[in-house]
């Protein structure tokens, strides 16, 4: 499979088979996840692997709670479609396999500045040093999809559960100085997803020449 057929045949699965996939699998998947590169190369990813069903039943319980505490603060007029929407954010529940990236920002430059620095660029740094994180991490995630896809598994990164990111980092013993960058269902697929519709790549670039 060419890189091209690669990324344009990859969809994201919701729905698994119960057989979770050998764990020399995942660990190979997270070998070429890291590949990815950083800021500074500073490799700001760690992996929680969870296949431990009670941890992901308690997980996706988390996520319920915190789908009900919201919905009972939306306008009961959209109430019924926020839930709706809401279970989606558990479908990591039916997966052997669910792959938490994490990541912790790159603090260099705001241990250098004076507190004299205008405020704007402190502002600026510590949200630079925050981003380079979740960005280094965010590509080690699609690099993780796509090891994924080319072994035949089927995988779904989903933000939605990080409503109850708080709660997630206690079930997965997460430090409080790392965020979550989204928790990703592996296994393998029980269907296939038809495809989805994009924007073509003219349709959402602005070039300045």
């Amino acid at each position: 499979m060419t890189l091209e057929e690669l990324l344009r045949s990859r969809r994201s699965v919701r729905s698994f088979l119960p057989e979770p996939p050998p764990d020399a699998v995942i660990e190979r998947l997270i070998e070429l996840a890291v590949t990815a590169p950083s800021a500074s190369n500073k490799q700001p990813w760690r992996f929680v692997v969870v296949k431990r069903p009670e941890a992901i039943a308690a997980m996706a319980g988390a996520v319920r709670e915190a789908v009900a505490t919201v919905a009972e603060h939306v306008a009961a007029d959209g109430r019924a479609g926020f839930v709706a929407y809401g279970d989606y954010f558990t479908r990591f529940e039916g997966a052997p396999v669910v792959i938490a990236p994490i990541f912790r920002g790159h603090t260099v430059l705001s241990g250098l500045v004076a507190p004299s620095l205008p405020a704007e660029l402190h502002e600026a740094i510590a949200a630079m040093e925050r981003d380079s994180g979740l960005v280094g991490a965010s590509l080690a995630l699609m690099s993780l999809l796509l090891a994924a896809h080319d072994a035949g598994l089927g995988a779904s990164a989903m933000t939605g559960p990080l409503l109850a990111a708080g709660r997630l980092k206690e079930i997965l013993g997460v430090p409080a100085s790392w965020g979550i960058v989204a928790l990703v269902a592996v296994g393998y697929a029980a269907g296939e997803p038809a495809p989805t519709d994009r924007k073509a790549g003219s349709k959402v670039t602005r070039w300045i020449r």
